[in-house]
């Protein structure tokens, strides 16, 4: 009976999570498909009129094609810099001892508890404007870059789970420590890598903060998100928040897409640093 009743509370609680998670992505896309008086009274939860040539206007006015392919370049380069860095900090964290490691990590695990939010994006901005950066999608990408503590402790969990016995092998036959770490080390962290791939491409696709600003330069460079929230005027500047929604749900389908190949690795490694870290 106990069992039975546990069983019960662990469903209804996932049943609830489920439709806390659910619940904003179902009422965004049934929005979407209201008219603009519909949506912003209320009215009921289901449309009265269904109107997809909403998406129609929304693929229009915000350039979808143009600006799709600008989140794509910034989440790529995001990704690549990511894995480039947290893999080679997390190797070096984990194998080597060095002057300052452990005041390092404790600048590293303060910067994972802090929210430092929006007060580094003027020093961020002045620094990018110092290197020529600014107005461009590799500053941001170098930008969004930043703040990989989490994703180096996840490398660096990973890495003191493989035999170090395996990197003293490789200096008895003469390799580099870069060799190590490119032909040992990073073919058996390749699911962490994997989840890292999927957070960092997430965390540039769905940005807006950083990118609205950056973007100011140059508006040639926006990603969908800024475009997306630009639809919620209109030229004459009327709330247009029926399109809005439409252009917010044709965003999603992209980083779904994404998902949708890289999922079997993000659950693999998921599990794989659960039980290894």
């Amino acid at each position: 009976m106990k069992k039975l009743a546990g069983k019960l509370v662990i469903v209804i609680f996932l049943a609830v999570m489920v439709a806390f998670t659910l619940y904003p992505v179902v009422y965004t896309l049934l929005g979407s498909v209201k008219s603009n008086l519909e949506l912003q009274t209320g009215g009921s939860f289901f449309p009265g009129e269904w109107k997809f040539g909403n998406y129609a206007e929304a693929f229009e006015k915000a350039q979808f094609m143009k600006y799709t392919w600008n989140s794509v370049i910034l989440s790529a380069l995001t990704m690549i810099f990511s894995l480039i860095t947290s893999s080679m900090a997390g190797y070096v964290v984990a194998r080597h001892d060095f002057t300052g490691k452990k005041l390092l990590l404790a600048a590293y695990l303060s910067v994972m508890f802090i929210a430092l939010g929006p007060i580094t994006l003027y020093p961020q901005y002045m620094l990018m404007e110092a290197l020529g950066l600014t107005g461009n999608l590799l500053g941001l990408a170098l930008v969004l870059t930043g703040g990989q503590a989490s994703n180096i402790f996840l490398v660096m969990g990973f890495i003191k789970s493989v035999p170090k016995e395996l990197d003293e092998s490789a200096v008895m036959e003469g390799a580099s420590y870069f060799r190590i770490y490119a032909t040992v080390i990073l073919p058996l962290i390749r699911p962490i890598l994997g989840v890292i791939a999927l957070f960092s491409f997430r965390l540039a696709w769905n940005d807006y903060i950083t990118s609205l600003v950056f973007s100011i330069p140059n508006q040639d460079m926006k990603p969908l998100t800024v475009a997306v929230v630009g639809l919620r005027y209109s030229a004459n500047a009327a709330a247009e928040l029926h399109i809005m929604t439409a252009g917010a749900s044709i965003a999603i389908i992209p980083i779904l897409i994404v998902y949708m190949f890289a999922n079997r690795q993000f659950i693999g490694g998921l599990t794989a640093g659960a039980v290894k870290g």
